[in-house]
């Protein structure tokens, strides 16, 4: 088969990630009816927006949608929502539609799967992989406002502040400066500092963890019996050996007396209490960072050798596996 890129001298630069914009097209040598011929049914391309066709068929990959979408936009925009956390890395499954951000003067209307929505605060884009991505508090703040619930809203909170991407300073000037339609439920778990504290507490915990040869852990869980009674409290959670770590606000006595370490312990859970001090220095810390690692994996070790998992039940109160 001959190659119809070869054949029409399309350019590298012309076409990308298999999307191009008719304009585009146009310059490299197409003529409109060219255009459209290939992209009649049946034919080897297909229109997937106005102005940007696939030079191929079959369904778009999501990455082909957001550049699609970016070229369907034009210049500054932005692309944001969860598209732009997952570029971030954080762990969510971006749907449709792709949201973007464009600016006042553009005027564009959805179009099956994107919406553009019109911003007088555009950010300067984080590129990843040659696509424009806000930057992720303006991309949490924009997926938090639309959330479907305060858990949902929560989640996406949480899940930036565990990855270490911003902070909640961060996240509240971002939420200040930026339009207030949908905010009220935002604002109010911003200002809920228990709530805001604990998982600002995790993101560095889990910071922590990113240094240490040890699975993801569930974060903030419930532990209970058989006949679900409960136990006891878990920070972070790792199911398959039945162990828990316990941070808190003060020093290790207080730990242990807040979290019913004797229960939990007297269950056949494996306990590591680390005082929130401990957490928070051991970003700047090596030393501190060292011996937290060393007894978690040391008691993750001493777990898994005990010849059985503990027959309790964990709970997830938040959100499990946000980092």
């Amino acid at each position: 088969m001959t190659n119809p890129h070869r054949t029409l001298r399309i350019t590298p630069g012309t076409v990308r990630d298999g999307i191009a914009t008719t304009a585009a097209l146009r310059d490299a040598g197409l003529s409109r009816g060219m255009i459209s011929t290939r992209c009649r049914p049946g034919g080897p391309w297909q229109r997937l927006l106005p102005g940007v066709v696939m030079l191929a068929t079959g369904t778009p990959t999501r990455r082909q949608k957001l550049r699609a979408a970016v070229e369907y936009a034009g210049q500054n925009s932005v692309i944001t929502g969860e598209d732009a956390l997952a570029a971030h890395g954080v762990s969510v499954e971006p749907r449709d539609p792709v949201r973007l951000l464009v600016p006042t003067s553009k005027r564009l209307s959805p179009r099956d799967f994107v919406v553009p929505e019109r911003s007088t605060r555009l950010p300067r884009p984080v590129f990843v992989d040659e696509l424009p991505f806000a930057p992720p508090a303006r991309a949490a703040i924009d997926v938090a406002r639309v959330a479907s619930d305060v858990m949902a809203l929560r989640s996406v909170l949480a899940m930036v502040l565990h990855n270490g991407l911003c902070s909640p300073t961060e996240l509240s000037d971002e939420l200040d400066a930026g339009n207030q339609r949908g905010s009220a439920a935002v604002r109010a778990a911003l200002r809920d500092s228990d709530l805001l504290a604990t998982m600002f507490l995790h993101a560095q915990a889990n910071q922590v963890l990113r240094s240490a040869p040890l699975p993801r852990p569930r974060w903030q869980v419930t532990i209970t019996d058989t006949k679900e009674h409960v136990l006891g409290y878990a920070d972070a959670w790792w199911d398959e050996v039945g162990l828990a770590w316990q941070i808190e606000r003060g020093g290790a006595a207080e730990c242990r007396a807040a979290h019913r370490h004797l229960a939990l312990t007297a269950a056949g859970v494996t306990v590591v209490c680390t005082s929130s001090e401990q957490v928070l220095a051991a970003e700047n810390d090596t030393e501190v960072k060292g011996r937290i690692i060393r007894a978690l994996a040391s008691a993750f070790l001493t777990a898994a050798r005990c010849g059985g998992r503990p027959t309790v039940h964990a709970t997830s109160e938040a959100v499990p596996n946000a980092a």
